[in-house]
């Protein structure tokens, strides 16, 4: 994808949240876009740079240190989202690397991110994860634990939970998870909801959501791993 489209999408996409969250009585600038740059080309990366995006998400630790472990020199504005799931032994590398980690779901990790945290002197955000769907093959905390976890980040392992994110269901309509997500937010007294992707942004961000994750709508289809 050319440089000139990515920034096209960006345009078209900032446009379509700014409406959504009018249309929700919300300001726009309540909503955070996060790019998920996940696989993607180094040029459409430095594309959506150019175009003034600061925020991006990534999947993977190692792939995210090779796109952005430089970038800090040139950006002093960016800001880094792990939105993939975390093994317990890479939370010093993802605490060294990124501002914001959605996929906090299970006790040890919550703990060796403190730890992280502790002996690194950085204090993250963090979002706890909730499996909306209940999928046995997706992370995230059961909704019924969700609560109970995210007291015991903050309070036993003094983590900074500022919300919770989720991935609804590919096969079933987002909305009822987007409403859940929001209302447990609210239940835990939370401020945050990650939620929404490229093909259903607009409704999540009529229904709370303050950041979303969009990553084909901005770069186009992901290049297939070479040697994979």
């Amino acid at each position: 994808m050319e440089a000139t489209a990515v920034a096209r999408n960006l345009t078209d996409i900032r446009g379509e949240l700014a409406r959504a969250a009018r249309a929700a009585g919300r300001q726009p600038e309540a909503v955070t876009l996060i790019a998920v740059s996940k696989t993607q080309a180094q040029e459409r990366i430095e594309a959506a740079l150019a175009s003034g995006q600061r925020v991006f998400g990534e999947n993977y630790v190692q792939e995210a240190q090779r796109h952005w472990a430089r970038a800090r020199e040139r950006w002093a504005d960016l800001e880094l989202h792990l939105i993939g799931p975390l093994q317990t032994n890479k939370a010093k590398d993802a605490v060294a690397l990124f501002d914001v980690i959605q996929t906090l779901d299970r006790e040890k990790l919550a703990a060796a991110l403190a730890a992280a945290e502790a002996k690194q002197g950085l204090r993250r955000r963090h979002f706890v994860q909730v499996n909306t769907g209940e999928e046995p093959q997706k992370g995230g905390i059961a909704p019924t634990e969700a609560l109970a976890f995210a007291k015991r980040c903050r309070e036993v392992h003094g983590l900074d939970v500022v919300g919770l994110m989720a991935i609804p269901p590919f096969d079933e309509p987002p909305a009822p998870h987007f409403a859940l997500l929001r209302r447990l937010a609210e239940a835990a007294g939370l401020a945050g909801l990650s939620m929404g992707m490229s093909a259903d942004y607009a409704d999540a961000v009529r229904l709370g959501a303050t950041h979303v994750r969009i990553g084909t709508a901005i770069f186009g289809e992901r290049p297939a791993k070479q040697g994979a």
